[in-house]
């Protein structure tokens, strides 16, 4: 459904996005992961024709972004950041104003623009001023003026951006009934989200992806390195040297927490094995040796930290 080959973007000297490529099938809910000016909206409006880019080419539906942009407008619905709402209107007659705007024909206008309503859950405040909506409920107008024209692909830039925990959940569950039924592209910086709402993942920094797969892959990928928690009886002043020595041990780190003081390590492979036997024969006390799930947040911040 999208095909994005090598584009780049450039701002005068600035470069937003550089020689990015990447596919999305039909039906996927696909998310872009990546820290505050990482590149993520820059992608999104080039996917919705809102921005050319300097170099490359991508797709939607088969259409050029470069030489067939209105063929791709008709295919998508595109919702930014802050949606662009008219406050002295209803939920009804923006949603009906956007459909007129998207091309929707009269006889089948109120039809559409009704089964957007009840798609996003809105039918209770169909009726009400705009201005009198709190954010999450202009959020979810802002999708179903998105959807109102049945477009094949969803477009939604930070749609969770504001929200508080109870709309999170309520957008989140959104989401996830437009899957199969249309293609979602969306972008986020909050990383639990966006692995409870999408199949994959690309991850953004500085304008290049970095990583991309569903979360399984990107946590496979995090076990590259094991980290192994071990905890004794009354350990030596010299234990947590004692354990360097031990081969695959790359470095050390101790700390405290309710059930008492702990040593995690950071392992090229699993020693589990090798570590309790070397810790019994030096004679201490095992009383616990765990090793970690590889941690999601870790690659992340591994993937997307600053640069040194």
């Amino acid at each position: 459904m999208i095909i994005v080959d090598q584009i780049s973007k450039f701002y005068a000297e600035k470069r937003a996005i550089n020689e990015m490529s990447f596919s999305i099938d039909s039906g996927e809910i696909v998310g872009l992961l990546g820290l505050n000016g990482a590149g993520k909206s820059t992608v999104l409006k080039m996917l919705g024709c809102f921005l050319m880019p300097s170099k490359g080419e991508a797709r939607v539906g088969g259409y050029s972004i470069k030489t067939e942009p209105q063929k791709v407008r008709r295919l998508i619905g595109y919702l930014p950041d802050t949606p662009p709402l008219y406050d002295e209107m209803s939920v009804y007659s923006y949603i009906s104003f956007v459909a007129r705007l998207k091309g929707v024909d009269r006889s089948s206008l109120d039809t559409m623009v009704s089964a957007s309503i009840e798609k996003t859950n809105l039918s209770d405040v169909r009726n009400t001023r705009l201005s009198d909506l709190s954010h999450g409920y202009r959020q979810r107008v802002g999708i179903a003026g998105s959807l109102v024209h049945n477009p094949k692909v969803l477009i939604l830039d930070e749609p969770i951006n504001g929200l508080d925990p109870i709309q999170i959940v309520e957008m989140r569950d959104l989401i996830l009934s437009l899957k199969g039924e249309h293609t979602v592209i969306l972008s986020s910086h909050i990383l639990s989200e966006i692995t409870k709402t999408c199949d994959r993942i690309l991850v953004i920094k500085n304008g290049e992806l970095v990583a991309e797969g569903r979360e399984e892959d990107l946590r496979s990928g995090a076990t590259a390195s094991y980290e192994i928690d071990i905890q004794v009886v009354s350990p030596s002043p010299d234990f947590q040297k004692q354990l360097k020595l031990i081969n695959g041990v790359i470095a050390i780190s101790s700390f405290e927490d309710e059930n008492g003081h702990w040593y995690r390590l950071q392992c090229e492979k699993d020693i589990r094995s090798n570590l309790a036997k070397y810790t019994v024969e030096k004679g201490y006390d095992l009383i616990s040796l765990k090793k970690n799930k590889a941690e999601l947040e870790s690659l992340f911040m591994n993937l997307l930290g600053k640069d040194s």
